[in-house]
């Protein structure tokens, strides 16, 4: 399949984030191996410049975009790839993308970078409380504000779900699904994807950070800085663990009120703001240990992901799929998400016992090693590509 060409089709976000990263990596690697590759991008940032008349169209485009649909279908008829494959396509892509592709004779897949499929605000996580509310249909998302805390725009998405459900748009358009863990793979089935459909392709790094440095001088968040990852009960928490800095590194709506927070009590903590992958990776590094105290079902985890392949071992939420990145006692420490008094004694424990911090860490590498290298990650996503060309 050396010569497979593949249209990557992605919504990209106002604020670039781990789905962004991750089609990024995916694009480098393919074209690492040799596959021609087009790119369909269109960005959220363009909405910004939109009149109110056409923001106010959102609430149907966010459905079916015909300009998407056009586009594609040209770029199809152009340079006739072999494969589509999607990620985010909110708002300004819209599921017409499949139905462009699956006209010209396309197969589909569809990476599931979170739980939109299901949720309108795509993290089964509101008003400070993982939330199921929509899994048996999108109505009770479609009155909230669960997704960028507007009403109308969670009705364009709770409509968007409930459209493309009653057309059968989500088990006829696409030949493949992707999920980055075994725990999402669980999840959309029940939602009632088809098993056979839904595969389980972990997450990947490019190219490997190498492992840290001996120094080990700070515990290290990492993350956006918002309710669903826990940010303001981990302070809250290091309220009692004065003798242990932490860096926090991100931005996101909590920002301010975690700045609050830190001056308020006096913490042992600087907050660094958003900064980039490097220097991200350089503090890594430098930590003694990763601080993942996310309260949401956790698709994945990119910052655990590549703390490992640092050599870095993390302390992290037993909740959604970070057990089948961190195994406890063995490459970090879990705890209860509803717990941060556990999170606290492991923060304490692991402060003191740098020796067996350091075996954790050791062995968080060789797990990244042996499970999670891009070559891997290729041989999995060929395999899916050909079961999408085969069906």
């Amino acid at each position: 399949m050396q010569n497979l060409s593949v249209l990557v089709i992605h919504n990209q976000y106002q604020q670039a984030g781990g789905e962004d990263s991750a089609v990024q990596a995916e694009l480098s690697l393919l074209r690492q191996h040799g596959h021609p590759v087009l790119h369909y991008t269109r960005h959220n940032l363009d909405i910004a410049a939109y009149g109110a008349a056409r923001k106010s169209s959102l609430l149907l485009s966010t459905s079916w975009n015909a300009r998407s649909y056009a586009e594609i279908r040209e770029l199809i008829r152009k340079h006739k790839p072999d494969v589509a494959h999607c990620h985010n396509l909110l708002p300004l892509v819209s599921p017409a993308a499949y139905y462009a592709c699956k006209s010209a004779g396309i197969p589909v897949v569809q990476t599931l970078h979170n739980y939109r499929l299901v949720c309108p605000a795509g993290t089964l996580f509101r008003n400070g409380q993982r939330c199921n509310g929509c899994a048996e249909g999108t109505l009770p998302g479609a009155f909230s504000s669960c997704y960028r805390n507007s009403r109308i725009q969670t009705a364009a998405v709770s409509l968007m779900l409930g459209a493309h459900r009653l057309a059968g748009t989500w088990k006829r358009s696409v030949d493949a699904y992707l999920t980055p863990s075994q725990f999402c793979r669980d999840t959309f089935i029940r939602s009632g994807l088809p098993a056979e459909k839904v595969h389980c392709r972990p997450n990947f790094l490019a190219r490997d950070p190498a492992p840290r440095s001996s120094t080990r001088e700070y515990a290290l968040f990492v993350g956006r800085l918002s309710p669903e990852k826990g940010v303001l009960e981990m302070l809250q928490a290091w309220r009692v663990l004065p003798h242990v800095p932490l860096l926090v590194a991100g931005g996101g709506p909590l920002y301010t009120q975690a700045c609050r927070q830190v001056a308020s009590a006096n913490l042992p903590v600087k907050l660094l703001g958003q900064i980039g992958r490097e220097p991200t990776l350089t503090l890594m590094r430098g930590s003694s240990f990763l601080v993942f105290p996310s309260r949401w079902y956790e698709p994945f985890g990119m910052a655990l992901l590549e703390s490992a392949a640092c050599g870095v071992p993390a302390i992290a939420s037993r909740i959604g799929a970070i057990p089948e990145i961190v195994t406890d006692q063995q490459t970090g420490l879990l705890f209860d998400p509803d717990n941060f008094g556990e999170m606290t004694e492991h923060v304490r424990w692991a402060w003191r016992h740098p020796t067996e911090m350091e075996y954790m860490g050791d062995a968080a590498r060789r797990r990244y090693l042996s499970t999670f290298t891009a070559e891997k990650n290729y041989e999995t996503l060929m395999k899916i590509y050909n079961t999408a060309l085969t069906n």
